[in-house]
C-alpha cells in the first residue's frame, strides 16, 4: 500500500509539468492561479517536493482536470467516459474518440470575444468536418468568410486556407471530425420513399 503511495506521489511532478506545457502556461501565471509560489511548484515539477492535498487541489482546478486525473488513480469500474479536455490558447478540446489513426471526433469550445478576431487562415494535412451546436461560428475558407449557426455543416479539404472563431461576442460549441490522411466523414442518406399513398 506504501509502495503504492509513494509511486503515485512520485508521478505527479512529471505530470504537472506536462499539463503546465500542454496548456502553455508559464511557472509565474500557475502560481498566480493557485497562491503556489513558483519556486515551490518548480520543486513540485521536478519531483523534489511532494504535494500535498492543500496544493493538489487548486492545481487540478488551474489546470482543468479531476483529482483522480492529477494524481492518475486507478479506474473504479466507472463505465461513463471521462475526457480529459485539450486547451490551445483560448480554445478548449474535448476528444471524442481515443483510437489512434483514422478520424479522430472532437468537441471544439471557443469563448465569447469582445472584439472581432482578424483571421490568420493555414493549411495542413488531412480533410475536416464541422457542425455547429451553440453560437454562430465564423469560418474563412478560401475567399469565403461565412457564419455557420446551430445545426449547419462544413466540409473541407485542410490544404485549403482556413480559420474559424466566434461570428460575434457569443461562445461558440461545434464538433469537428479530422482525418489526417484526407479520409472523408461518410454520411448515408435514408432511401426515398417511392411508395405513392
Amino acid at each position: 500500500m506504501d509502495d503504492d503511495l509513494d509511486r503515485t506521489l512520485d508521478a505527479v511532478g512529471p505530470r504537472l509539468r506536462a499539463l503546465r506545457k500542454q496548456r502553455e502556461t508559464t511557472l509565474t501565471e500557475l502560481s498566480t492561479a493557485t497562491g503556489i509560489s513558483t519556486s515551490t511548484l518548480s520543486r513540485l515539477e521536478s519531483g523534489e517536493r511532494r504535494p500535498t492535498l492543500e496544493q493538489l487541489f487548486p492545481l487540478a482546478k488551474a489546470h482543468g482536470v479531476t483529482l483522480d486525473e492529477l494524481v492518475d488513480a486507478p479506474p473504479t469500474g466507472d463505465p461513463r467516459i471521462h475526457p480529459r479536455p485539450i486547451t490551445r490558447g483560448d480554445m478548449t478540446m474535448l476528444p471524442l474518440t481515443r483510437r489512434a489513426g483514422g478520424i479522430q471526433a472532437y468537441k471544439i469550445v471557443l469563448p465569447a470575444s469582445r472584439h472581432r478576431q482578424v483571421p490568420d487562415p493555414r493549411t495542413h494535412e488531412g480533410y475536416e468536418w464541422l457542425y455547429v451546436l451553440n453560437g454562430r461560428l465564423r469560418l474563412v475558407l478560401g475567399e469565403h468568410d461565412m457564419a455557420l449557426t446551430p445545426g449547419e455543416a462544413a466540409e473541407f479539404d485542410t490544404h485549403v486556407p482556413h480559420w474559424f472563431g466566434p461570428a460575434d461576442a457569443e461562445p461558440v460549441e461545434f464538433l469537428s471530425l479530422f482525418g489526417k490522411q484526407g479520409e472523408r466523414a461518410h454520411l448515408r442518406a435514408a432511401p426515398k420513399n417511392t411508395t405513392s399513398a
